[in-house]
């Protein structure tokens, strides 16, 4: 019994031994993300770093390096650069990807881990990363086209759009998708290029056309901020409400107030980084599989669960 006894505190040892091990092994994981340009970006930057703080206190052999690229060229540099460091594992998130793909390949071919996030290049398989962390595009505008078929059945709707590719069109299609067997009618869709600014303007050009808007759907937080400018200053009280997409702490904090201008929001975070950090890090020290494609659901964020996705400290 005794014998047995040692034998299985052998065991035990080995395995605390090799726990141990698996703590204290080096790995050095490069973060290459677009600088804060603007509020989702700046989101993205700050959960990099916070994940990134948290991870390091787990794991006091884990060194990771965020470093931030206006521009493609900028961010192929930075790769290069990380590269040079004797990075395990990159963790990026393009702010172009196509331009970006031949630097990434060559990190990928000599054995790094690589970890892509949100945006896509043409090619997206195995020859260009081990894991793939994105939103649902498609979701984000079929959740908020479904919340407007339900609420506002027959609501005159504008459209305030992204940027004229493809993430864009996906957003329209689900969007179109979910209203689809309503008499929801759509007076116009334009461009507002993801930037509060350009919507303030496309909405006051709304205002201006359409005597009656009950309804905006806007694809970003940002743009939302100057639709409401807008219909403010226009003092209309024919808007029902704005259903805009993202998660920033503003449009969070509204939803969880009850403001009726902003009931709802359509998650699509920024902190989708940090997940891909954290997926990155299992690799090497759960020893799990998380090669694939890990997509994130489109919450619809209401009253009820706001609280849960709520940043203060966030900058966006």
């Amino acid at each position: 019994m005794r014998k047995g006894l040692m034998g299985f505190a052998a065991v035990a040892m080995m395995a605390l031994t090799s726990a141990a091990h698996a703590q204290d092994k080096n790995v050095t994981i490069g973060v290459s993300i677009p600088a804060a340009d603007h509020g989702w970006t700046a989101g993205v930057v700050f959960h990099a770093e916070r994940v990134a703080k948290l991870l390091m206190e787990q794991h006091p052999g884990l060194n990771v390096i965020v470093k931030t690229s206006p521009d493609p060229a900028s961010q192929a540099n930075a790769v290069q650069d990380l590269e040079t460091q004797g990075i395990d594992a990159l963790v990026i998130l393009p702010t172009d990807p196509d331009p970006l793909v031949n630097a990434i390949k060559e990190v990928k071919g000599k054995g790094t881990f690589v970890a892509l996030v949100d945006r896509a290049p043409s090619t997206n398989d195995n020859s260009v990363r081990d894991l793939y962390v994105a939103g649902n595009n498609s979701a984000l505008g079929q959740v908020a086209g479904e919340y407007i078929k339900a609420t506002t059945p027959e609501a005159k709707v504008v459209v305030i759009r992204g940027l004229p590719i493809p993430i864009d069109q996906q957003r329209q299609d689900g969007f179109d998708k979910g209203i689809a067997g309503s008499k929801v009618e759509i007076l116009d869709r334009q461009y507002g290029n993801w930037n509060r600014d350009d919507a303030f303007k496309v909405m006051q050009d709304y205002l201006t056309k359409y005597p009656q808007i009950d309804v905006v759907w806007c694809q970003d937080d940002d743009m939302a901020v100057g639709v409401l400018q807008a219909i403010d200053q226009a003092k209309r009280t024919d808007i029902q409400y704005v259903v805009a997409g993202a998660g920033s702490k503003d449009m969070i904090k509204k939803v969880m107030d009850g403001d009726k201008m902003i009931p709802v929001d359509v998650l699509y975070p920024p902190a989708m980084v940090g997940t891909a950090l954290e997926m990155t890090v299992a690799n090497f020290y759960g020893q799990v599989p998380v090669r694939g494609t890990y997509t994130i659901d489109a919450t619809l964020v209401t009253k009820e669960n706001a609280k849960d996705f709520y940043f203060p400290d966030s900058p966006f």
